[in-house]
């Protein structure tokens, strides 16, 4: 099963690299034509697993390859997620959900720096940030942007408000 899913992922992205692909529809069309049988839900795991990201090109906006979209944010990423991480220690923050926004609730006053600091992090999932006083709005275009950056960005909240609690206190 596993060589099966290999497979489709190489000419997943054999098929990103060679053409402009838009949608999961599109993708499962350009699969079928190439013998394999799937259903949105698989090619829509298979995504998330390559990490493809939708960038808009011209008036489209279309799925590349990761390492397509890392080398031009590559050289800020580190110093950007080392701020990140001295801002979220310093102001740490809850993580709520609605729809495709993440709210990130601290304490008064803080938002504007916790937003500037995502901004500035190089990870290049979210479509921007709206601040508020205390909260943060992080908005995505898609669910499978939302999870990658949620998956990378709890971790370092989570840590952070244990360093400001000086100690985790739960299991």
């Amino acid at each position: 099963m596993n060589g099966r899913r290999d497979a489709r992922q190489r000419a997943i992205r054999e098929l990103v690299r060679a053409r402009p692909v838009g949608s999961q529809h599109e993708l499962a069309g350009l699969l079928a034509e190439r013998g394999f049988a799937v259903t949105q839900a698989t090619v829509s795991r298979d995504v998330s697993d390559l990490g493809l990201a939708k960038v808009p090109r011209g008036d489209l906006h279309l799925y590349v390859l990761p390492e397509d979209v890392v080398p031009a944010q590559s050289a800020r990423a580190p110093a950007g997620e080392a701020r990140l991480r001295r801002i979220l220690a310093d102001h740490p923050v809850a993580v709520g959900r609605s729809g495709l926004i993440l709210v990130l609730v601290g304490a008064p006053g803080s938002a504007s720096a916790v937003a500037q600091a995502i901004d500035e992090s190089g990870w290049g999932e979210p479509v921007g940030t709206l601040a508020g006083d205390n909260t943060v709005l992080v908005l995505f275009t898609d669910e499978h942007a939302l999870e990658r950056w949620r998956a990378q960005f709890e971790p370092i909240a989570r840590a952070a408000a244990g360093e400001a609690d000086g100690a985790a206190t739960t299991p």
